[in-house]
């Protein structure tokens, strides 16, 4: 077997991303505010509206996981503040980044710390993990909707401002980064997985890229040929994606009412961009899921193309839509890529190991980082690593009871 990869230590670096982090989330609101301010001084209040809406919806959607996921969360790992205080802070749309501000303050203190205690180290992860996860369930939410409606008024004036071009580079980049951080922050939940070399993540992160891209770039053509019809077809699409995941049987949350806000907010991710939700197999679900919203994509092009008025003034979108379809194959090439040469299973293997999400049930060995420190159980991380590692359920099982032991001893 493999030789173990040591439990991932917070530091100095960290702590300085984890400061960006928390000053690009804010900066985010700040911006989505402004652009809505924006549509209201130039005289387009139904677009103001818009953008305030998706703005309070993703807000209220990350803010509703947060107050769950602290009130289901060990007393270890619940912040020193009175309950009332908390649930004022997240009634305000202030949790998240208090959540940001509390790892800061764990962070400097794990950082600067003359001796570093593994319980620190621990609460420290447990942080970042939920922080990763809230972060990428706030970007689908946000950023990719208004990156859409940016990309829109872009296509229907015909003209970019400079800091509208800006915009939706970052928007594109900060989308495709959430999925690389949510990714590296399952893989150092376990013992046994090796981090992502700067290699691997490059071509993970272009992949994702390339292949939200085409979306994003199809809705919105969709969008600005029958700006309505985007209101049937995101409710249908999300429909059909939340009934996938049901069927999937997630068990995320805590109880079955949360556990819907889930499969809701993993919905709305599904229609932009892939999402393991089960444990097994993932090559056929990704498979069926990469061929459904090829396909769907491709009839929203099509519709587009047939329906459009000719006009010289978008000529060029005939282009840039005909450079789609190879962006799409040439993000599933790099996935492909990833996973036949570049995954941390093929360094693993050389040393007679295993490393990969199908590991087709030779997964005895795998334990967590945090087996040391029960009482700081994350049970959502833990779900989710035995999710997309295939973690089996006998050691599954057996953490789960030691958890609850101490937890039941407190």
């Amino acid at each position: 077997m493999a030789r173990r990869a040591p439990p991932a230590r917070f530091g100095p670096l960290q702590l300085v991303l984890a400061a960006a982090g928390a000053a690009a989330a804010a900066l985010d609101v700040c911006a989505a505010a402004g652009l809505a301010a924006g549509y209201a001084r130039g005289g387009q209040p139904g677009r103001a509206a818009l953008a305030l809406a998706l703005l309070a919806a993703a807000s209220a959607a990350a803010q509703a996981c947060s107050w769950l996921w602290l009130r289901s969360d060990p007393p270890a790992l619940r912040p020193g503040l009175p309950a009332g205080l908390l649930a004022a802070l997240h009634l305000l749309q202030l949790g998240v980044l208090f959540r940001c501000l509390y790892a800061l303050k764990v962070g400097w203190k794990v950082c600067w710390a003359k001796a570093e205690e593994e319980e620190e180290q621990s609460r420290m992860a447990f942080l970042s993990h939920d922080i990763s996860m809230l972060r990428l369930f706030k970007t689908f939410l946000e950023n990719t909707p208004q990156l859409t409606l940016i990309l829109y008024v872009i296509l229907q004036t015909n003209k970019a401002e400079p800091s509208q071009g800006l915009g939706i580079c970052t928007a594109f980049l900060c989308v495709t980064w959430s999925l690389l951080d949510y990714h590296q922050s399952l893989r150092s939940f376990l013992q046994d997985k090796y981090k992502l070399s700067l290699g691997s993540s490059i071509v993970y992160f272009l992949w994702n890229l390339f292949l939200i891209c085409p979306r994003i770039l199809t809705v919105a053509l969709f969008a600005l040929l029958w700006p309505y019809g985007i209101a049937v077809h995101f409710p249908l699409v999300w429909l059909a994606m939340f009934l996938w995941v049901s069927l999937q049987g997630t068990d995320f949350m805590e109880s079955p009412g949360p556990e819907q806000l889930y499969r809701a907010v993993v919905a709305v991710i599904l229609y932009f961009s892939w999402f393991n939700v089960a444990a097994g197999r993932t090559l056929y679900r990704s498979i069926i899921y990469h061929s459904f919203i090829l396909v769907d994509s491709t009839l929203l092009a099509l519709s587009w193309l047939w329906c459009r008025s000719p006009s010289d003034e978008q000529s060029y979108l005939v282009l840039v839509l005909s450079a789609a379809l190879p962006c799409y194959l040439l993000g599933l090439s790099l996935r492909v890529t990833y996973y036949k040469w570049l995954h941390p299973n093929v360094w693993v293997q050389q040393e007679g190991g295993y490393d990969e999400v199908d590991a087709n049930g030779r997964s005895e060995g795998l334990e967590f980082h945090l087996l040391s420190v029960p009482a700081l159980t994350n049970r959502r991380m833990r779900w989710l690593a035995q999710t997309h590692f295939h973690v089996p359920q006998p050691l599954g099982q057996r953490f789960q009871n030691r958890a609850a032991a101490v937890e039941s001893s407190v």
